[in-house]
């Protein structure tokens, strides 16, 4: 699922790798698209977060609807991505930004997709060449096959929320603050799907390196591996490295629900669960 900078400077040239620069900020959508002008790693080519791989906002789908399908492999094929393109998704070493284009060609059946161990700022550290040239690439074809096992939709959540099954459990990845409804910066309301738990995406790396097989496994010892599992996050980002960790730790019933709380409170009726006194208690 990663691949280290070593074996990325070792493979730069190798025609049957596509580099996919996915830096990004939240907080000001331009300066990825900036970062990438100022130099990245050669042969590389740019997605953009939201313009490349989410839709534009509409009533439900949350702040980072999937993207169109059909349009997201025509833009993978302009740059020479096919069936057997080793591809090696990068950002500054969140995990969050690679890890969403991840997911995404995972989600089409692309299976040979890897995260830049340690990102752009590792790349940098080692002193590995970047440059400010775009490169061009030959079109090819590829022909998706959607993974539907690894996608949680609305309605399977809406349905969990209401059988409360024992055998599946949600998992919310945000920082425990949002998840208790202490804060919430970012959508209208705050708090957490009902019956969700919280694991924080954040714990499933260190210094922008995922942890390993046995530190993943350690991190869900809890977890029962004969269940299933829906992860989400504020809008379907950060909770890509949740999902690729429990992948990792060895727990094969995983999906993402893509809309996230930011779609789940887009439906004014939805309860929302908070761990938050009661003004008795206080």
């Amino acid at each position: 699922m990663v691949k280290s900078v070593d074996w990325l400077k070792e493979n730069l040239e190798n025609d049957s790798v596509r580099i996919i620069d996915c830096r990004f900020d939240l907080t000001n959508p331009d300066n990825g698209t900036d970062w990438y002008k100022e130099g990245h790693i050669s042969n590389s080519a740019y997605f953009h977060l939201e313009n490349d791989l989410s839709n534009p906002i509409s009533e439900h789908g949350g702040r980072h609807p999937l993207p169109d399908m059909e349009e997201f492999v025509e833009k993978l094929e302009h740059i020479g991505i096919g069936p057997d393109t080793i591809v090696i998704a990068y950002d500054n070493g969140e995990g969050a930004f690679s890890g969403r284009f991840w997911w995404l060609l995972n989600y089409i059946g692309h299976p040979y997709t890897y995260i830049l161990d340690g990102g752009y700022k590792e790349w940098i550290k080692k002193g590995y060449p970047i440059t400010k040239e775009v490169s061009t690439f030959s079109k090819t074809t590829f022909t998706p096959v959607i993974q539907r096992h690894m996608m949680a939709t609305y309605e399977e959540v809406l349905a969990q929320v209401k059988a409360k099954k024992q055998d599946r459990i949600l998992i919310d990845s945000r920082e425990h603050k949002r998840y208790t409804g202490e804060i919430e910066p970012i959508d209208k309301k705050s708090g957490h799907i009902p019956g969700a738990i919280n694991i924080i995406w954040t714990e499933g790396l260190k210094d922008g390196f995922f942890l390993s097989t046995s530190e993943q496994k350690d991190r869900f010892f809890r977890l029962d591996p004969n269940k299933e599992y829906i992860v989400y996050c504020g809008s379907g980002i950060t909770a890509t490295p949740n999902y690729i960790s429990l992948k990792m730790a060895g727990l094969d019933k995983v999906k993402l629900y893509p809309g996230s709380f930011s779609d789940w409170i887009s439906y004014e009726e939805n309860e929302i669960e908070t761990c938050l006194p009661s003004k008795s208690e206080e």
